[in-house]
């Protein structure tokens, strides 16, 4: 617990540290937001800490091992990674620890075995509880991005597509898929879960113009102040679909069962629009 501050002979309740854990979801313009963050850290520093992909890559990796398995023992590995993240953080002082990473959730759904966010809950109590355990009187908020279904369906099967040996056509993915992309619904069912810490949620298509996308209603909500916001430098858009190049993956799929050659493949393929796998 923090030290109270003195002013006029009497003890001022100290400043309470805020957390924002921005857990998702998945294609909803997270490795945008999170590049944005990186970014800007020197412009941020002041007023926010960053805990991106990178900076809890066990807790990450626990994470997806739970959404798999979904397990007790999975489970215990994400609290006791969680809690050795924690450990490790610094008071960050009156500046808000700004957590984002879509794996806090889970695998994205489309893989086999996993067909929604129903592993969110358990994962982010977890994070909750880790971070409450270190910072006691915190005030934590959970906050998701969001995207319409169709969209998100799209930029799901690519991204499955992309990353993996996955042979699905689009409408075969699409109907497999239908209730795992209402993501708004997604956000209702989780918040009742992770009461009573508040459950928010930015939808993408509300600041598609605006530079800096749902990073802005995210530091916003985080309270940084609006004379940094504007300071910031807005960066491209990241991992952002290439659907002309769908078919000729799907293809490589279909047809390269050795994963070192389909990966070559792919990267080549990937290169003619200036993207990596």
């Amino acid at each position: 617990m923090r030290n109270a501050t003195w002013r006029g002979g009497r003890a001022e309740r100290p400043e309470v540290t805020r957390i924002v854990i921005h857990a998702g979801f998945h294609k909803t313009g997270t490795s945008t937001v999170q590049a944005t963050l990186r970014a800007n850290r020197a412009v941020l520093k002041a007023r926010a800490r960053l805990v991106l992909g990178r900076g809890m890559a066990p807790l990450l990796s626990a994470a997806r091992g739970y959404s798999t398995w979904r397990d007790p023992l999975s489970l215990a590995k994400v609290a006791a990674r969680a809690d050795a993240l924690m450990a490790d953080l610094p008071d960050p002082g009156q500046r808000t620890l700004i957590l984002s990473a879509e794996e806090l959730s889970g695998h994205m759904p489309g893989r086999e075995g996993i067909d929604s966010y129903a592993a969110a809950g358990p994962l982010l109590g977890e994070v909750v509880r880790a971070l409450r355990a270190r910072f006691q009187d915190a005030a934590i908020a959970v906050v998701f991005t969001t995207r319409a279904a169709e969209s998100w369906l799209r930029s799901a099967h690519w991204e499955h597509v992309k990353s993996s040996a996955m042979t699905e056509d689009f409408d075969s993915f699409a109907a497999r898929m239908a209730g795992a992309a209402d993501l708004g619904a997604e956000v209702a069912r989780l918040a009742p879960q992770l009461a009573p810490v508040p459950v928010q949620s930015i939808a993408l298509e509300g600041w598609a113009t605006d530079p800096l996308g749902p990073t802005r209603p995210l530091l916003r909500l985080a309270r940084v102040p609006a004379r940094l916001i504007e300071a910031m430098t807005p960066v491209p858009r990241a991992n952002a679909a290439r659907p002309e190049a769908l078919e000729a993956l799907l293809e490589i799929n279909r047809s390269i069962s050795d994963p070192e050659a389909r990966r070559a493949a792919k990267r080549a393929c990937l290169a003619r629009t200036g993207q990596d796998i």
